[in-house]
């Protein structure tokens, strides 16, 4: 069940999404890709996902079971619960780190990173395994790139920390993170190796 979350997008079933990105759960149970899953198995993903990716809570009008994905959205969700992140202030980390891969080393160095078909790039506040890291990154990824978020809020890019603690951000204009804003590439797999500035090799 979580492949077909993940896979499918839970804010991406429009027709019965609220702009908070919450979709009552038995809406969702009768949907024809989750009508072979319980409540159960809704309430196990949830509370087994390592990276805290969905929330799952009674209505707080009506009562009734909702839940949404954290973070993740390819559509835009208006109401989502984010914090933004201010120069200077206490939650606003020096670096925030994008996992990719070498392979698209030499494209993202000279035209930086993009939010893509997402509502925003995902990073996390370190590396895998750093203390409060729980999410922002997959696992498979063999390439870190660290974000200088000061330098990039002064320019005016907005960034965001979603619950489960990713930072987010829509990037510029064009959905982009510039190269100028990379601190540098850490190489993760098979070894550890800090790839060769922009502009060089």
């Amino acid at each position: 069940m979580y492949t077909v979350f993940c896979d499918m997008g839970l804010s991406d079933i429009t027709h019965f999404s609220h702009s908070d990105g919450f979709l009552y759960v038995e809406d969702l149970l009768v949907h024809p890709q989750f009508r072979s899953y319980t409540l159960e198995d809704v309430e196990r993903v949830v509370t087994t996902n390592d990276k805290q990716r969905f929330k799952l809570c009674p209505h707080p009008e009506n009562g009734r079971l909702q839940i949404r994905a954290n973070q993740g959205h390819t559509l835009q969700v208006k109401d989502l619960e984010l914090r933004p992140v201010l120069v200077g202030s206490a939650d606003c980390p020096s670096e925030a780190v994008h996992g990719t891969y070498l392979n698209k080393w030499s494209s993202i160095r000279q035209q930086g990173l993009s939010r893509m078909e997402r509502a925003h790039i995902h990073m996390a506040p370190g590396l895998p395994g750093d203390q409060g890291v729980i999410s922002g990154m997959r696992g498979n990824c063999d390439l870190a790139i660290f974000i200088n978020v000061p330098k990039a809020l002064t320019d005016g890019i907005h960034f965001f920390w979603s619950e489960n603690g990713v930072l987010l951000s829509p990037g510029d204009s064009e959905g982009r993170l510039l190269p100028k804003y990379f601190s540098q590439a850490l190489q993760l797999k098979p070894t550890s190796k800090t790839q060769p500035p922009l502009g060089q090799g």
